[in-house]
């Protein structure tokens, strides 16, 4: 007996710890009550669950976190029924054991659990949400259960693997509300002052798909071509504001059938505007939810670049119904299979919807940022292994995103678009309601399109990071050679096989081939001829007596950076000033220009010098990335180089005014939605450095706006410029703006305005300010999903300010927002932004007794960021802090105020 328990209690302690559940036991099928009391917010609940035993055994285990098991039982086929004689928690693998005290046969058999829970405040699993109804706050309840919060909800199988089928009801409803579930209502009825749904059985999908929605809604409904019903349940008495989406998500599911050869898999899809949401929007399978800000357009208070964000995310959500719900990843370190995938097509479908936006030359501002993070020692593969569910968050990051939709682009681009769209519908069609990995994807792909897409793309999606190609010219032959990029500038490991497109003097002479080795030699003689020999025909008496330029990674398509020697740097220089280039190539050559001065391989001479060519360019894709290169820039300058007069702050308002002269503050008939969305760009990057001229001409049009709010002397493309004028010039001593501002933000109903006056806030140079601000996140007038808006602009002035608070509010923090989505910001917003080796020490002791495998990766990220600009700031120190105030003053073009020391500044 002892000998029995010993061993009992061994098996026990075997299945702790373990990452992924056992397999001999898997569910086929869920039927499942749920029965919230949003009165008390707690619920209670059962689940019947098909079970197929697939060898004899005496425990089953299953995923569950506060949640508690009142009663449960197993009934095999023979309708024998055994109550385990133990429920074993472990609430650090979040699984429970039932242990029975007969071995359950193999065969199939119906598992019964009966379960109550809290409604939690942390927007994960099934949550307690807020709606104001004449003025009251009043209780809702959501469901998010990506990555593995499923089993916070009931006891369940909580792995993308194990795919079931769904029936769900929900009972105990308030008259006055609705429930929504993925799929439709079969039954609804009422019981005194409740009512009870429920719902039909949904297709096989896995449990983190399964979503319930339980509050007060508008709804807009469309149906497509195919018959399927589409709704956008909004806020009541905003539903006119869910006609954007409810347009975009119709088209997008008709051209997502068309091009992926393969209808919507359910009769509905569903879109709801929840108050309260982590995340931007959830692929739930047939409802989607979504944060208030993405699914809602106003006409008056949505900005141009908000009618943008809103396409790209509900074409990302739908395109999820495909990617991720109808074809799943088998684990999650194929994550990126979901995100990556739903990130490319998103632009494919805004490009078909709204050719005038150009999207895919903005695709290129995802590259950089997958780039960006992708540079840091401490990234990881794109495959990454996922040892536990705490730690799944993590990997929804730039790398899952914008890397793995970079990859994608670029491996479409170099197998061509007829033999990708045909690969994706042959995947499709192979692996509808199943699972797939990486290796299955480059299988099909393989097979379409003859080429060894594995042996390709295993360089990019099992190792970390990506190269930097160093390209010398000599004579006729050009020589690569590749190394891992590293912004630390430390020498890094690994090789890749690299798609080039290669142009020279023009885009029609051009050259496509694989660099498959660390070094590799290409002779272009051919394409100098050819070159030569069109400038000759075009211009008869001309000798060609200069090389042309050499570009390489035309269009910015390869996930990758180029250092060109100084001969060619040289020519692509003149290049960009005779308006050769194209301004994906422009944004290319700057990007990389800024990353390798980052890294210690430029100096900033030269990446000013570059920033000076683009005063004149009137690019959106080209400005922008020029507006944040200077921001940044401005930092580093701020922190390396005594300026009193402050020269550099000046040269970088110098390099964007041309802009903003051209533009002007007033929308113009007709013009181009790119131009709309560059203004408020270039006059919040004017307004952030702190010019006199803006500061005055904003501040004056706020104050009107503040009488008169129908004024249209305040248009909404200005609006983010004015409030951060209003907050870089507020002080303790003369407040009443900022005060005015915040007023504004009370008052305001539209969530546009709110998010946009909220990103603001904290961009006063005033410490005492932000404390304020950063103090109001703990109200109840802030949401807690919106906090993120406010971390995201915390002024460098008040940096320190920020980091003592929140070293002072770190339990409250934990215990207000957990560690989910919404938590991370914190990390990376409030610790980031130092630039020194004393600073990075300081967030390592800090963390050291406090950091969870829930954010360990976004830590250590963020203090390595902190240590690159440290090391760039000693570079510029050594190396070049006498001549940068000169160049600067050399290259400003306006005559130079005196503006002394003191003044705010980025």
């Amino acid at each position: 007996m002892n000998t029995m328990k010993q061993n009992e209690s061994q098996k026990l302690e075997h299945f702790k710890g373990q990452n992924r559940l056992p397999k001999f036991a898997i569910p086929h099928r869920y039927d499942l009550t749920l029965k919230p009391n949003l009165e008390l917010c707690n619920f209670s609940g059962s689940v019947l669950v098909d079970v197929s035993i697939l060898d004899s055994t005496r425990f089953l285990v299953l995923n569950s976190i506060d949640l508690v098991v009142h009663e449960s039982s197993f009934t095999n086929s023979n309708n024998h029924k055994v109550v385990p004689s133990e429920v074993v928690v472990d609430n650090d693998g979040e699984t429970i054991v039932l242990v029975f005290d007969e071995f359950l046969s193999v065969g199939d058999g119906v598992l019964e659990i009966n379960f109550g829970g809290v409604l939690n405040e942390h927007m994960k699993g099934f949550y307690k949400g807020t709606y104001v109804d004449g003025g009251v706050r009043k209780n809702m309840a959501v469901t998010q259960f990506e990555p593995a919060d499923a089993r916070r909800c009931f006891p369940c199988w909580d792995e993308p693997a194990l795919k079931a089928t769904f029936k769900i009801t929900v009972d105990n409803v308030p008259l006055e509300l609705t429930a929504l579930s993925n799929m439709p209502v079969s039954v609804e009825t009422i019981n005194g002052d409740f009512k009870s749904f429920c719902f039909e059985e949904s297709p096989i999908m896995s449990t983190y798909l399964v979503a319930v929605v339980i509050g007060i809604f508008d709804y807009i409904e469309e149906t497509t071509h195919d018959g399927v019903k589409v709704r956008a349940y909004c806020p009541v008495g905003k539903s006119e504001k869910g006609k954007l989406a409810l347009s975009i998500s119709v088209k997008a599911l008709e051209l997502y059938t068309k091009y992926f050869s393969m209808p919507y898999a359910l009769p509905k899809l569903d879109m709801v505007a929840v108050p309260d949401f982590s995340g931007g929007a959830m692929e739930n399978y047939g409802l989607i939810t979504y944060r208030e800000t993405e699914l809602l357009h106003d006409d008056l208070h949505s900005a141009a670049a908000n009618t943008q964000r809103l396409s790209i995310v509900v074409t990302h959500e739908v395109g999820h119904q495909w990617f991720g719900n109808l074809v799943t990843m088998e684990w999650w370190t194929h994550l990126w299979l979901n995100e990556g995938f739903a990130t490319w097509v998103s632009y494919l479908a805004t490009d078909s919807l709204f050719p005038e936006w150009r999207i895919w030359t903005q695709f290129l501002e995802v590259t950089a940022g997958g780039l960006h993070i992708d540079s840091l020692e401490q990234s990881h593969p794109v495959e990454v292994e996922v040892d536990n569910a705490s730690s799944v968050l993590e990997v929804f990051d730039a790398i899952s995103y914008k890397k793995g939709s970079s990859l994608v682009r670029m491996l479409k681009e170099y197998l061509g678009d007829e033999i990708f769209q045909k690969s994706l519908s042959s995947y499709m069609k192979k692996y509808a309601c199943k699972n797939a990995t990486t290796e299955d994807l480059w299988s099909v792909l393989s097979d379409e399109s003859g080429v060894e897409v594995n042996k390709l793309m295993d360089t990019w999606t099992k190792q970390t990071g990506y190269p930097v190609i160093y390209v010398k010219s000599e004579d006729n032959t050009l020589e690569f050679e590749q190394t891992r990029f590293i912004s630390l500038g430390l020498q890094g490991e690994g090789q890749w096989i690299v798609p080039i497109i290669l142009s020279v003097g023009s885009y029609s002479n051009c050259k496509t081939f694989l660099l498959e080795t660390k070094v590799g030699k290409l002779d272009i003689s051919e394409l100098y001829h050819s070159y030569t020999s069109s400038h000759q025909n075009c211009n008869k008496n001309e000798e060609v007596t200069e090389k042309p330029w050499v570009k390489a990674n035309v269009g910015h398509t390869g996930f990758y950076r180029l250092k060109y020697d100084s001969a060619l740097t040289a020519r692509l220089r003149k290049a960009i000033e005779e308006k050769c280039l194209s301004p994906e190539d422009k944004f290319g050559i700057l990007d990389d220009t800024y990353a390798l001065c980052e890294a210690g391989e430029e100096s900033i001479s030269s990446l000013l010098s570059l920033m000076d060519l683009f005063r004149e360019d009137q690019d959106y894709l080209v400005l922008s990335r020029l507006i944040s290169a200077c921001h940044n820039t401005a930092k580093i300058l701020k922190d390396a180089i005594y300026d009193p007069w402050n020269h550099l702050n000046q040269f970088f308002i110098d390099v964007i005014m041309s802009s903003a002269e051209k533009l002007g503050l007033e929308p113009v008939s007709g013009e181009s939605h790119l131009n709309t969305m560059l203004r408020e760009e270039v006059f919040m990057a004017l307004a952030t450095f702190g010019h006199k001229e803006t500061h005055e001409e904003l501040k004056k049009r706020f104050q009107i706006y503040i009488k008169d709010k129908n004024t249209s002397a305040f248009p909404v493309d200005i609006r983010k410029a004015a409030y951060m004028s209003v907050m870089r010039t507020a002080s303790d001593v003369d407040r009443s703006e900022a005060d005015s501002l915040l007023k504004l933000y009370r008052e305001a109903d539209a969530v546009q305005e709110k998010t946009r006056i909220l990103s603001c806030i904290a961009s006063s140079p005033d410490p005492d300010i932000v404390i304020e601000v950063l103090n109001l996140m703990f109200s109840d007038e802030i949401r807690e999903q919106d906090t993120v808006y406010v971390t995201a602009r915390i002024s460098m002035e008040a940096r320190e300010t920020a980091w003592i608070w929140l070293k002072e509010n770190w339990d409250a923090i934990i215990k207000r927002w957990g560690q989910g989505m919404v938590f991370h910001h914190f990390i990376r917003d409030i610790v980031t932004p130092f630039s020194s080796h004393e600073m990075a020490e300081e967030v390592d002791e800090f963390f050291r007794s406090r950091v969870t495998p829930a954010f360990v990766r976004n830590l250590k990220q963020s203090i390595e960021q902190i240590r690159i600009k440290a090391r760039w700031i000693e570079k510029v120190k050594k190396e070049e802090s006498l001549i940068i105030p000169k160049l600067a003053r050399g290259l400003t073009r306006s005559p130079m105020t005196a503006v002394p020391e003191g003044v705010p500044m980025a």
